[in-house]
């Protein structure tokens, strides 16, 4: 039976990709078609799509910089738009049932107000995944919109432990400890060495040490193992185990998205609440961009991080099926919002993908803030006269940039759109500057003597630097220009961009070893 599952979700993953849709369409679409066909989950496929969204929040908390979540514009933004939408999505609700439209009018305004509630979240997963897909997980507007994520998240914790009356256990205070344990799970990590131990090791973090913990002590369990990724973000092997995950997580993920399709058995009664539901959705992306443009952020990363957030949560089932249980709400709403969140992500999904086409269209009549009152983070950038240009200061960017440095001397500036990443590089003496090579706007807001010769772009994903390619492209760039791609089919689409290097890094491996060899070791061997 599970075999059904698996190639349902194949063939129809596929179909979304041929059709350049995330493959997480697909998923959900499979998921509602073997619903109508009378299947629903098993309890193996709930495991694995629980299991999925575990190791997917404990991989988010290993990037997460903790200081992230102090910066008002994603505690305040958060709290402001968790208010601003239940209140307005209640007056909405409110405004049905006085229009007597079918089962509103027999609501009482608390009920309205929990649905507004519930319907106030974004989705984690969802959101995290678009983001990972497009290579811009690291850009502003995505740990912005990370940052209020996880916000939500707590608040989704104090909810849960009011609604239910059940507090978190007494032990719960020992949790205050774990910072204490930080030291011995560094050392243990040091000597888990890089292969099978260091996943190993991963997991039993993320499951058992984050998620297992919290649950004894009456906690919600995806907020242990995002804390548990938290604690260990700033060690030097953290983003070498997210990696060693990131397979692991995305097939996990796979059943997390066909679940979705199978929660519930459709009825027509739910199915038009569904689209009820879905039509306030512009509401609450409208408060998100205008979230996003008090705290100054510019037209992008306010766009962008709206477009990212624009769905709604799973975290709407979970309180619809609390309150269905506590007799709150009647039953049709619960299936009302398993429609409303699995045709949200099919209607964000899309949009996600265009989401640049979408922005570049919109600078039309949009309006952008002066200079001097944008956000710190969206101010213009100097690169002096340097002439070469490194996009990505990753680790192949940072080797790209020592060489440069070796043969020209400092004629080199690299671009970096992780703050914490570019503290690094300033200590040891490089200059790298923190800007997002993807942002239109950044090429728009850069200071530069035209001197440049030379662009590298270094940046680990295909989609990134062929966006920022045609970029360059358009603002007439003359110069010589080199990229990066992992396989054949990335090399050839960045070549017929106008590239003028193309390096396959799993391919070119083996020479540059081959050549370190040569101009590092002396050997009797003799050409023949």
């Amino acid at each position: 039976m599970d075999l059904i599952y698996i190639i349902a979700a194949f063939l129809a993953g596929y179909l979304a990709l041929r059709a350049k849709l995330p493959p997480l369409v697909g998923f959900l679409l499979a998921g509602f078609t073997l619903n109508s066909f009378g299947y629903a989950s098993t309890p193996v496929i709930d495991t694995l799509a629980d299991l999925g969204v575990t190791l997917l929040l404990f991989c988010i908390g290993l990037k997460l910089d903790v200081r992230t979540l102090l910066q008002k514009e994603v505690w305040a933004g958060a709290t402001i738009h968790n208010l601003l939408t239940t209140l307005i999505f209640t007056l909405a609700l409110f405004g049905l049932k006085q229009l007597g439209l079918g089962i509103f009018s027999e609501l009482e305004l608390t009920q309205l107000a929990l649905l507004g509630f519930a319907l106030s979240f974004s989705s984690t997963v969802f959101a995290i995944k678009a983001l990972q897909e497009k290579g811009e997980l690291n850009a502003t507007y995505g740990t912005i919109a990370i940052g209020i994520l996880v916000m939500q998240d707590i608040f989704a914790v104090i909810f849960l432990t009011a609604s239910t009356g059940k507090l978190p256990e007494i032990t719960a205070l020992a949790l205050f400890a774990l910072p204490l344990l930080r030291p011995s799970l560094f050392k243990i990590m040091d000597k888990a060495g890089h292969g099978e131990m260091l996943v190993l090791y991963g997991i039993f973090l993320a499951l058992v040490a984050g998620a297992g913990l919290f649950t004894f002590v009456g906690m919600k369990a995806d907020l242990g193992a995002l804390i548990m990724g938290m604690m260990l973000a700033a060690h030097p092997k953290s983003s070498e185990l997210s990696k060693s995950l990131f397979n692991l997580k995305e097939l996990l993920l796979v059943f997390f998205f066909l679940n979705i399709g199978l929660a519930e058995p459709a009825t027509w009664t739910g199915f038009w609440l569904a689209i009820l539901l879905l039509a306030l959705l512009p509401l609450k992306g409208l408060l998100y961009y205008l979230v996003f443009h008090c705290f100054h952020f510019r037209v992008r990363t306010s766009l962008l991080g709206t477009l990212t957030l624009f769905n709604y949560s799973e975290f709407g089932l979970i309180v619809a099926g609390l309150a269905y249980s506590l007799g709150w709400l009647p039953g049709d709403f619960l299936v009302a919002i398993a429609i409303a969140v699995s045709l949200s992500f099919l209607l964000s999904a899309p949009l996600n993908s265009f989401s640049h086409r979408i922005y570049m269209e919109s600078t039309r009549w949009l309006k952008e803030f002066e200079p001097d009152k944008l956000n710190s983070n969206d101010r213009l950038i100097d690169l002096g006269n340097k002439q070469i240009l490194i996009l990505g200061m990753g680790r192949i960017g940072t080797g790209a940039y020592e060489e440069m440095i070796r043969r020209f001397g400092p004629q080199v500036v690299g671009i970096e759109n992780r703050e914490e990443s570019v503290e690094e590089h300033a200590k040891e003496g490089r200059h790298v500057i923190l800007g997002d090579a993807t942002d239109p706007d950044f090429w728009a807001r850069v200071v530069s003597r035209h001197q440049t010769r030379l662009i590298l772009l270094a940046m680990p994903h295909s989609q990134a630097n062929a966006f920022a390619l045609e970029q360059i492209r358009q603002l007439g760039y003359k110069g010589k220009i080199a990229a990066i791609a992992r396989y054949e089919d990335e090399e050839a689409t960045l070549r017929e961009l106008g590239v003028d290097a193309a390096f396959n890094i799993y391919r070119e491996a083996g020479n540059g070893f081959a050549r370190h060899v040569c101009e590092s070791v002396t050997t009797d061997i003799k050409s023949f």
